[in-house]
This record gives C-alpha cells, structure tokens and sequence, in this order.
C-alpha cells in the first residue's frame, strides 16, 4: 500500500553537512557520513543528498563523495548538485543511488529530464524547483543558484512540461520556509497538487511531527522532507541527528 514519506534532506558545503535560513548563512553541523549511519539505524524511508553549491561553482557532482555516502546508506539514496549530462547520471546510478536531482540544469534544458529518463528510467528522475512569494501580485518565481538568480519559467507551465515528460518526481522547495521551522506553506501545495498528478516532496518550514501530520492529513500521498528538524533539538537548536522511531510516526499517518 502507498503511504506517504518522511525523509531528512542534507545539505552539502565544501564535504560538510550545513544548515541554512531561508537558502543564507550556511552553518556547518557535522558530518554527512556520521549523519548518514545514524538514518541508517533509525530507519528512515529516504533520504536527499543536495550538494549546494556544485551549480554555483560551475562544477560537476563529487563522485567520490557521493560513492562514499551510497556505500554507507542503507535507505533510498537521492541525489542532487551539479548534474548536467546523461553520462554524470548514469556514473552516479551506477554507485548505487537510486534517484538523481536536476534543478538549474533541468530549467537550463528541459530536454535533459527526457534525456537522462530514457537511459536510467523516468522514475529516477527528480525536479527540485526552489521558489519563492512574489512580493507584488501573488504567485511564486522559481530560483537558481541558491536562491540568488531567478528563472524565466513560470511555475505552473514548467510543471506542466515535465508532466508531459512524465519524470519520477518532483521536489518544491520554499526559500521563503527554508530553516524557519514554523510550518510548510500547505496553499503553495495546494496550488500545485490541483493541477498536476505527479508524486510530490515537500521541503521547507517543518519545525514539529504535528508540521508533518499538517501537511500528510491534507494531501495523502506526499513526500514530507525536512532538514532542521532533523538534524536540531530543542529550543536552541542543538545538533542531534534525530528521526521520530516507529511508534512516533503511526499517529502521523492516521
């Protein structure tokens, strides 16, 4: 039966695990492999690898790096940062991650999606799209390069193209929700689940299980991603890698 995922997502800085507010001040919370064996142990349904700055740096992704966390990880692997080429999504495939994350290089060239799905699967493709509010006459712009550079597409018609495409799965991402912890913007959501069929993750505000419960009683099948949550405890955000056991999680999915 399907049900919904929860799934930390870790950011990647110069090799390090970081945390960021609103895609600024990145602030380094250990490291990605630790953090990888303790998911491990807590069973996570899934977990996103973004290497942040590999689009940024012009760069391609860190094979060696990535190769490492696939030999560690024991869950359903994404990952996403810097991939530009079928052939980086093949090689990166082929280290034993399940699913490759495009974002600029996907609103760069639409056609790549089709073009790395033909070769290792539609299912494996994923779209992170990061957006933001538009400060005048509502709506949301989607943005690149860490939330500095914005696209031209517009948010529901390149949605709607990789629909067409038919890719695995899409990632929406809100800056504006990025590392406050108060909640995930469920009208963003909203907006985007009536007019598309495509499995959805949602990542950006969770701060609680009860976020998670919020946005999983509202729309079903969805894809509950969170960073601070995760990776922080308590009201001064300590760093402690956590993930809610077995127990915790079935009054979410009820």
């Amino acid at each position: 039966m399907l049900r919904s995922r929860i799934i930390p997502c870790l950011l990647i800085q110069n090799k390090g695990l970081v945390k960021t507010v609103n895609f600024k001040d990145p602030k380094y919370v250990g490291d990605p492999i630790n953090a990888v064996k303790i998911f491990n142990e807590k069973e996570v349904d899934e977990l996103i690898v973004l290497d942040i700055d590999a689009t940024k740096e012009n760069r391609g992704p860190n094979l060696k790096m990535i190769k490492n966390l696939a030999d560690e990880c024991r869950m359903p692997f994404c990952y996403g940062g810097g991939i530009t080429t079928v052939e980086q999504a093949v090689k990166i495939i082929s280290l034993g991650v399940e699913k490759i994350a495009l974002s600029y290089s996907a609103l760069n060239n639409i056609s790549l999606c089709q073009e790395i799905g033909d070769v290792i699967g539609n299912q494996s493709v994923v779209v992170v799209l990061d957006v933001k509010k538009k400060k005048i006459f509502g709506g949301y712009d989607i943005y690149t390069h860490n939330g500095t550079k914005k696209s031209n597409w517009k948010l529901n018609d390149f949605i709607s193209k990789l629909e067409e495409i038919g890719i695995g799965e899409i990632v929406i991402n809100s800056i504006d929700n990025d590392g406050v912890m108060q909640g995930y913007d469920l009208p963003l959501i909203e907006g985007i689940r009536e007019k598309c069929s495509m499995p959805i993750t949602v990542i950006g505000g969770a701060g609680s299980l009860q976020h998670i419960k919020d946005l999983i009683s509202k729309f079903k099948i969805i894809g509950a991603a969170a960073g601070s949550l995760f990776v922080f405890k308590g009201k001064y955000k300590a760093v402690l890698i956590n993930y809610p056991n077995r127990e915790e999680r079935k009054p979410i999915y009820k």
